[in-house]
């Protein structure tokens, strides 16, 4: 689903808001989900998942196309697990 697929889902689902009206609502959000995560905080959706943050260390990797060794800084990468709930309900709808 993309972004501009979301908001028209919540603007069908809620006529008596405007289409821009949805949009500042998905913008606030998503905003501070990142601002959360920049913060290095957790975010957790009750049932659909939780946002962190995780840190990697610096490595030595390898570049797939020469095959020549190159350094791999250290950084905070997000990352998302699933919550139960949603992980039920994927499971289900696969059985189908």
């Amino acid at each position: 689903m993309l972004r501009s697929e979301l908001i028209d889902k919540l603007h069908d689902e809620n006529p008596h808001l405007t289409r821009n009206d949805m949009e500042r609502v998905v913008a606030v959000v998503l905003e501070s989900i990142t601002q959360t995560l920049e913060r290095g905080a957790r975010v957790e959706l009750r049932g659909f998942g939780a946002f962190s943050v995780r840190h990697r260390k610096a490595r030595a990797g390898r570049n797939p196309r020469t095959g020549e060794d190159v350094f791999v800084p250290e950084k905070h990468v997000p990352f998302f697990r699933t919550g139960k709930d949603l992980r039920e309900n994927i499971d289900a709808s696969k059985d189908k």
